[in-house]
């Protein structure tokens, strides 16, 4: 078999390490490319490394596993690691796809490598199963997860003062440089926050990345037009701004 490689993603910097060490021993010759904290960590590491196994933490913030497993879906071998062995065992099994329980067991995690081997060996393509499962677990992980409230006010610096924006009233954020560019009805404004910062308080319901540096309000989307390899562009409502949609993000769209 050829040099395969493997990313890790889990907020719990323990799991992480604990989990390498467990591969190392069990698959000496696997190599881990990278380390993820989060789901948008994930996608951009993968998208540079482009791992052929991701390891991925149901429970994230910000962009939780499932929704990241949708941004890499038919690219990699995905295996889930959560604390709930209940989110959809049977479509495990059917698929090509596996998941780990929390504390990883290391005779689970050896039957795990060795059908990982063969999958590498015999490829399965992951269909419309891949995506009802997903569907599935999303379902059972919104149910289980407790109600959050959601950022309502965005504070900018516009000229000498400061204003109050809605959030429902941001059509798109756009990184730019160390600051955030927030464009909304009334204009735009940089403010003095990460995109991921800000990516990990937004509702995903309402608001959804596109690009390693972009998100966009769902409600003010005009059209998305596609393009060559897999990529697009999204025009936004009430502006003249044409936003990318990298890879990674089109899955977004796929059904509009």
């Amino acid at each position: 078999m050829s040099h395969i490689t493997a990313l890790i993603a889990d907020d719990e910097p323990l799991l992480r390490e604990h989990l390498r060490a467990q591969l190392a021993r069990l698959w000496p010759d696997l190599d881990i490319v990278a380390d993820a904290r989060n789901g948008h960590e994930a996608v951009e590491l993968f998208d540079i490394h482009q791992p052929a196994i991701v390891f991925l933490d149901v429970h994230m913030p910000g962009l939780n596993g499932i929704e990241a497993a949708r941004a890499l879906a038919r690219r990699a071998q995905i295996v889930f690691v959560t604390a709930y062995e209940q989110y959809a065992v049977q479509a495990f099994e059917q698929g090509a796809i596996d998941y780990l329980v929390k504390p990883i067991d290391a005779a689970r995690l050896a039957d795990t490598v060795q059908r990982l081997r063969q999958r590498l060996e015999r490829p399965v393509q992951a269909g419309a199963a891949f995506d009802a499962m997903l569907d599935r677990m999303a379902a059972e992980l919104r149910q289980r997860s407790p109600a959050r409230g959601w950022l309502q006010w965005i504070k900018a610096s516009v000229g000498s003062s400061v204003r109050l924006i809605p959030v429902e009233q941001v059509a798109y954020l756009r990184a730019d440089g160390k600051y955030t560019l927030v464009a909304w009805d009334q204009g735009q404004a940089l403010i003095r926050k990460s995109i991921r910062e800000l990516g990990d308080e937004l509702d995903p319901d309402r608001f959804v990345q596109i690009h390693r540096s972009a998100i966009v309000n769902l409600h003010y989307v005009r059209e998305v037009v596609r393009g060559v390899n897999e990529t697009a562009d999204v025009h936004v409502r009430g502006h003249p701004e044409v936003l990318p949609v990298s890879r990674s993000y089109l899955h977004h769209f796929r059904q509009m």
